[in-house]
């Protein structure tokens, strides 16, 4: 596909000097040229900056905003978001990376089927980069099928601003990617996979999702104070959310066959 619509590529970064050059490299490694990084620093106290202000000297495309206070992922990416020239959106946090191909065959896919979210298949690797497991996706979601569990892994999304707008994640700390999917099914009916792994997502141990417990607090949250569901419907939905979580863990190979 001959690059026309410029990709702008959000990235939060706190602390992130251990995994930053990396992540950065595999925007620069795109076969797809037509994309902006917005690197959006929260307050880092470590030496981040110092390796970002190297990749903007080398590359125009790369750009940084230095947020006063540290004011966690939502705020960086919304900040990111407004700042954004592109017609499509795309996400990626500063420990994970893509595949060369990601922007030109995501970009194909949703100018060629005209769809205004989308996301693709991914792997998981440990700190040190060696192989855990495939995420694998379902072909299409809609807002009641993505309540029950999140399909959408963020460092995958993109969505289309000429059909829907730029539209930013709710101020919450934690699981703002799956409210503002939800939020964008308000708007579309349905977000669309490629199944193709696309990317690559950094487990951490001191992440929000390797704690089973805080997660599962934070959905709940999510359900009863963002999508203001009834504690019923919430009941409903949480249930659902368990029984795949536990399968994930407990039955990965059913999970991969039911793309659960």
């Amino acid at each position: 596909m001959q690059n026309r619509y410029l990709v702008s590529v959000i990235m939060p970064s706190f602390n992130s000097s251990l995994f930053i050059e990396k992540t950065i490299n595999s925007v620069l490694s795109q076969n797809y040229s037509d994309w902006e990084l917005i690197i959006i620093d929260d307050c880092s106290s470590d030496n981040s900056l110092s390796v970002i202000e190297k990749y903007i000297h080398q590359d125009n495309r790369i750009k940084l905003i230095c947020l006063e206070k540290n004011s966690g992922a939502a705020v960086a990416r919304n900040t990111g978001i407004q700042q954004a020239q592109g017609r499509f959106i795309a996400f990626l946090d500063s420990d994970d990376t893509w595949h060369p191909d990601k922007l030109n065959k995501q970009v194909t896919f949703m100018i060629e089927n005209g769809y205004a979210l989308t996301y693709t298949k991914y792997h998981k690797v440990n700190e040190v980069g060696d192989f855990l497991s495939t995420v694998n996706i379902p072909l299409k979601v809609a807002y009641s099928q993505l309540l029950k569990t999140c399909v959408i892994g963020c460092l995958t999304a993109m969505y289309d601003t000429k059909k829907i707008g730029k539209v930013e994640f709710p101020l919450i700390r934690k699981r703002q990617d799956f409210a503002l999917w939800l939020k964008i099914l308000k708007l579309t009916p349905y977000a669309y996979g490629l199944n193709v792994d696309l990317a690559s997502y950094t487990v951490r141990s001191d992440s929000i999702s390797a704690n089973k417990f805080k997660a599962a607090q934070y959905n709940w949250y999510l359900y009863r104070h963002i999508e203001n569901l009834s504690f019923i419907q919430s009941i409903y939905c949480f249930s659902h959310y368990m029984l795949k979580g536990i399968i994930r863990s407990k039955l990965p190979f059913i999970a991969n066959i039911f793309n659960i």
